[in-house]
């Protein structure tokens, strides 16, 4: 019987274990999209305790505390860090199966060494005193942790409107090694139903020093930030779509959905598509024409408990996945960019894996141009970030695709003690990669699979993202 995380965790063959021990762990980590406070790096912030780090802004470990009956107050509510803590962890011992067991004691491990108490009732109040007098030191503070976790390269989320100034800060020291950079997230600009949508485009076009009025001065306004980001080391923009849309207008159409959207009326659904269509291909054509790369993350439904939005607001664990149809939208949008060759780099990723597939063989209708893997399927998002769901993501990539230009992992979390993450998905390839040896699909060539462990993990992220780190 094998070892509760032990050192040979998941690694179930021979193979497994000589690629993860020999190749994959030994590989720094390439973070590209992660939502860390670029202000806690910049100020290297020390966390006063472990639910200050751990638990606040983690959306998992709500829906877990909730659906193990946990008041709400406890989640995100007034009760003090240590009650929080403390409905954690006897929360964990329920989440026997939920990737939230094997993070949970991974975190624990990595970085606060604790290996030989797992969380629960009858442990919490030694780790909770453990793991604080830990936070104390240095080398746990924001920038403590990253250096400790072996990171190389941190690519946060940041709106077109900021002025990137922590970056800047980061930058401007030679001392910190790990590189810190934005990444472009215009969600905002093309959502024109959203409720504060007008006072939106007033930030923005603040931030741009231009008015915007119509059309033409939205999209300037936005050149302006892309130029600005570009000056701060940006090489990525993210777009959160939560429907993928397709329908094509004119200038003259776009600008009356504009004026309409500014003097108070809601744009109708096909007026949203036409909008966030034209945006999109604008927007997709200027990160062309930077060689920025860019992620479309699809098919959230959002917000779905009213009461919880209303007590609580966005990002809080009331989101699921939707099963609306992607297909024909996708293709046809990476088309219009792609006709004129005007298709950056681009990584695609759906939260419901019922569109796994649709996703590789959409990824595969649009590469070339020189570029190895130029569209990706992306890792495993969301509710797919756990060991099916990352394995079911490669075997798929693999069927459909290249699993060896595949740029790997990344957390997609708020939270410094989410690293544990790539070693997770290490693991798991290699156990993956493994077993194919055993049933014979694979040559038993150590050195040929090392080298695709070594740049899944990392390399093949630094080349396609152009990155010197």
């Amino acid at each position: 019987m094998a070892a509760f995380l032990g050192e040979d965790f998941l690694l179930d063959s021979e193979m497994a274990k000589r690629l993860y021990h020999g190749y994959a762990s030994k590989e720094p980590i390439f973070d590209y999209h992660c939502h860390l406070s670029p202000q806690d790096i910049a100020l290297d912030r020390r966390f006063e305790n472990l639910t200050e780090i751990w638990l606040k802004g983690d959306h998992y470990k709500w829906r877990a505390m909730r659906w193990n009956g946990v008041d709400e107050r406890f989640c995100t509510g007034d009760a003090s860090d240590y009650e929080k803590f403390q409905a954690w962890a006897a929360t964990v011992p329920n989440t026997l199966g939920n990737p939230l067991y094997h993070w949970t004691h991974l975190e624990l491990r990595r970085p606060f060494g604790i290996t030989d108490q797992l969380l629960s009732p009858a442990t919490a109040d030694a780790i909770w005193e453990r793991g604080n007098s830990l936070l104390s030191k240095p080398e746990f503070s924001a920038r403590g942790i990253l250096q400790q976790m072996n990171v190389r390269m941190v690519g946060t989320t940041d709106d077109p409107a900021d002025d990137l100034g922590h970056h800047a800060q980061i930058a401007s020291d030679t001392s910190f090694s790990v590189k810190v950079l934005p990444s472009f997230r215009p969600d905002r600009a093309f959502k024109p139903a959203a409720v504060d949508y007008p006072s939106y485009l007033e930030k923005l076009g603040k931030a741009a020093g231009i008015e915007i009025s119509d059309i033409n001065s939205l999209y300037s306004a936005l050149e302006q930030r892309m130029d600005h980001f570009t000056a701060h080391g940006c090489k990525i923009a993210d777009h959160g779509l939560e429907r993928v849309q397709f329908a094509l207008a004119t200038d003259a159409e776009l600008n009356g959905i504009l004026k309409r959207r500014l003097d108070g009326t809601l744009p109708d659904e096909y007026e949203q598509a036409q909008f966030m269509t034209a945006v999109l291909v604008f927007l997709g054509r200027e990160y062309h024409r930077r060689g920025w790369v860019q992620q479309y993350h699809m098919g959230p439904l959002r917000n779905n408990s009213t009461r919880g939005w209303r007590e609580i607001g966005a990002d809080a664990g009331f989101d699921s996945m939707d099963d609306r149809p992607i297909a024909a939208p996708l293709n046809q949008l990476l088309d219009a960019l792609d006709r004129n060759d005007q298709l950056p780099k681009t990584i695609l990723y759906c939260v419901n894996p019922l569109f796994n597939e649709v996703l590789a063989t959409t990824a595969g209708n649009f590469q070339g141009s020189g570029i190895p893997g130029k569209v990706q399927f992306g890792s495993g998002w969301w509710f797919n970030d756990q060991l099916d769901g990352m394995e079911r993501q490669m075997t798929q990539l693999s069927q459909l695709g290249l699993l060896s230009h595949f740029v790997g992992m990344l957390t997609d979390s708020r939270s410094f003690l989410s690293f544990t993450r790539h070693e997770y998905f290490r693991r798991l390839l290699c156990r993956m990669l493994g077993r194919w040896v055993e049933d014979g699909q694979l040559p038993s060539d150590e050195r040929w699979l090392g080298e695709l462990v070594s740049n899944i993990s990392f390399y093949n992220a630094r080349r396609y993202f152009d990155v010197d780190v």
